[in-house]
């Protein structure tokens, strides 16, 4: 009977520790993927600047 229950409480362990490194890698999955959408959104408003910037310069410089 010990032995049954051990088993049981084993199994049990087991598939619990499964199901939350399964939400763990759930989440850093997603977290991961919310920095790169971040880190894309931040170089494409950086290249943006870049250009206005560029834009504005040389409308400046085509008015003297």
């Amino acid at each position: 009977m010990v032995k049954v229950a051990t088993y049981f409480g084993m199994s049990l362990a087991a598939f619990v520790f499964w199901q939350s490194m399964d939400k763990v890698h759930v989440w850093i999955a997603l977290h991961q993927d919310e920095k790169q959408e971040r880190l894309e959104k931040e170089a494409e408003i950086r290249r943006v600047r870049e250009q206005l910037i560029r834009e504005q310069a040389s409308q400046k410089d085509s008015s003297y």
